[in-house]
């Protein structure tokens, strides 16, 4: 992989007062993990240190790298399950801030992002500045800096299309790099930094178009929920509140006071399957819903699955459940354990294989733990 230096760091503004202190550490008493998590879940950090700014989260990192610790770092926390022991290793938290245009042409603006700027800020912003490109993103919970690894997407949308470059700390080679869209291995809610400790993602450029109108809307619910056709264009704020509305109907924006977003949102992907199979699949079981995907392969949606394969909406188990929301949400109901919300999530992948014979897989990251 070609990858080139970078010197994002003399362009980056950086939103927050600076802070010339050392990174703090936080005490043994406040670093159990589940504090940093949306789904309120996960045991102790071995150590816990919060990054203010870039420099601090890059020198956290090296110096737990010369160690020999192992690293985790947590910005928003709402793709990860940490295990009920916890991370042994050296865990930061990632606060940085931060937004620059900093290039313009015709029609469209690149702006650099901290990663540690919360997402729904970011889009918000975007927004209300007249820049199209990740208005349908609108409410997802976490980090800019985790959007690249995740390849976040909904309603049609993924940052792929709009990101132009993903800076990071190479902690192999000891320095800071800027990685083309090309460099980054995107798929279908995957990259080259999912499920990598290589790299810490420091900055993310976006590539957005200058206009009042939105990307053309692809996902069908949205459009029959804005009462415009497929490829249609909408006001930028329109789309946004109306994807803010289908989220919050599904549980999917974040509220302390409603059990039902104390998740990680999707847990499982919509697995991908030879057409072949799927063909076999519905002479045998009938027709289902779908979307053709790459080279052949057929998309079959997660939550049909699980539900047709006898797990409702609130289906429980011991102090978690399924959302009484949105089928693919696990839930902390705020009694339960990692362990609890593993077993439920074990149940549901062994009954849908049983009732399809289709795997499913997690969304996200699994920190010391598996199902």
């Amino acid at each position: 992989m070609n990858l080139v230096p970078d010197a994002f760091a003399d362009h980056l503004t950086d939103t927050t007062p600076p802070d010339t202190t050392p990174a703090d550490t936080t005490p043994a008493t406040d670093r159990v993990l589940a504090a940093y998590t949306t789904l309120r879940l996960g045991g102790p950090a071995g150590t816990l240190t919060t990054a203010a700014d870039t420099a601090e989260a890059v020198e956290a990192v090296r110096r737990a790298t010369v160690e020999g610790r192992p690293v985790l770092v947590l910005a928003g926390g709402s793709n990860v399950v940490v295990g009920d022991a916890g991370f042994a290793g050296e865990v930061i938290l990632l606060r940085n801030r931060g937004v620059e245009v900093i290039s313009e042409g015709a029609g469209e603006v690149v702006v650099r992002v901290a990663s540690g700027e919360p997402w729904d800020d970011l889009v918000a912003y975007a927004v209300s500045s007249g820049w199209s490109g990740v208005e349908c993103l609108s409410g997802i919970p976490g980090s800019a800096g985790a959007t690249p690894i995740q390849n976040v997407g909904a309603y049609g949308s993924e940052v792929a299309h709009t990101i132009a470059a993903v800076h990071a700390y190479d902690r192999i080679e000891d320095r800071q790099l800027g990685m083309a869209p090309e460099q980054c291995g995107f798929g279908y809610r995957s990259s080259v930094f999912k499920h990598n400790d290589r790299y810490l993602v420091t900055a993310v450029d976006f590539r957005l178009t200058r206009q009042d109108l939105s990307s053309p809307i692809r996902y069908a619910e949205l459009a029959r929920q804005l009462g415009v056709e497929a490829g249609d264009r909408v006001p930028l704020e329109q789309a946004r509140q109306t994807v803010l509305k289908l989220r919050a109907g599904k549980g999917m924006v974040l509220d302390p006071e409603d059990r039902d977003t104390w998740s990680v949102g999707s847990f499982f992907t919509n697995p991908v399957v030879p057409a072949g199979f799927f063909a076999e699949l519905t002479a045998e079981r009938g027709e289902m819903p779908h979307w053709p995907g790459a080279d052949g392969t057929v998309k079959i949606p997660a939550a049909w699955l699980i539900e047709h394969a006898g797990f409702p909406k609130g289906f429980a188990g011991v102090g978690v459940s399924i959302s009484t929301k949105h089928t693919l949400a696990l839930t902390n109901r705020g009694a339960g354990d990692t362990a609890a919300l593993l077993d439920l999530a074990r149940t549901i992948r062994d009954g849908v294989r049983d009732r399809f014979g289709v795997e499913l897989h997690p969304e996200p990251v699994l920190v010391n733990c598996q199902i």
